[in-house]
């Protein structure tokens, strides 16, 4: 039997209360930061703000408000911007596992994405540090990304390099991911084919199996890339 236990399509959730931090540039908001494999959603459930973006089709900058559901592809620079303060969004990522495993690279200058010690040594939070550390590199790294970020603005033909840089950074988590994968989204969509072959056949077995799951945040307030997270264990 092919079954699958996680959230429908196989996709992660977060609660994010984005950060009010003012940048170099005078926006307040979170860390600018770009997936390699997985689509990332916004639900946005309080406040206003603001979604910038960097691809190499150029900048867009796509308003949040309450009700607003956006979302965007693997390859995509983002960045949000916290407009009044009260910023809040659930995400919904593609292969849950895979960005909990490191599926997003900062725009950090180039000198800090020359190899994975590196960058590690430039983004890694320590856990067990006091809460007021955690905000401080936290904030230290936002900035850092936010001086990249805007160099890549500034000067669009440093993307491409910047892609290249960012796969030559996860490339050795490759097998990993795709072991998540395959017991993660392809498991939920094998699952999905397995039923509709059941069904086909005459056969509604499955249905008798049928349950149902919910679940508590794991984590709460810990320090993302663009906010405070309440995250959930559903992969």
């Amino acid at each position: 039997m092919v079954t699958f236990e996680g959230l429908p399509g196989g996709v992660a959730v977060s609660h994010l209360s984005v950060y009010d931090w003012p940048a170099a540039d005078g926006l307040c908001g979170g860390t600018p930061h770009m997936h390699l494999t997985c689509s990332e959603g916004y639900v946005v459930t309080a406040g206003s703000g603001a979604v910038q973006t960097l691809t190499a089709s150029g900048f867009e900058q796509t308003p949040l408000d309450a009700g607003t559901v956006a979302w965007f592809t693997p390859g995509t620079i983002h960045r949000l911007v916290n407009e009044d303060g009260g910023l809040r969004i659930v995400v919904l990522m593609q292969n849950s596992g895979l960005p909990e495993a490191g599926d997003a690279v900062l725009t950090l200058p180039p000198a800090y994405l020359t190899d994975p010690d590196t960058y590690a040594a430039a983004t890694a939070i320590p856990a067990d540090a006091p809460e007021a550390e955690q905000e401080r590199v936290a904030r230290a790294r936002r900035d850092l990304a936010i001086e990249g970020y805007l160099r890549l603005r500034e000067e669009p033909k440093e993307l491409a390099a910047f892609h290249e840089a960012a796969a030559a950074l996860v490339r050795h988590r490759l097998d990993a991911w795709r072991t998540r994968w395959e017991q993660g989204a392809a498991a939920a969509s094998a699952a999905t084919g397995h039923q509709l072959d059941r069904l086909a056949d005459g056969d509604a077995g499955h249905l008798a199996d049928a349950v149902v799951r919910s679940e508590v945040p794991s984590a709460r307030g810990k320090f993302g890339m663009c906010g405070r997270l309440d995250v959930y264990r559903t992969d």
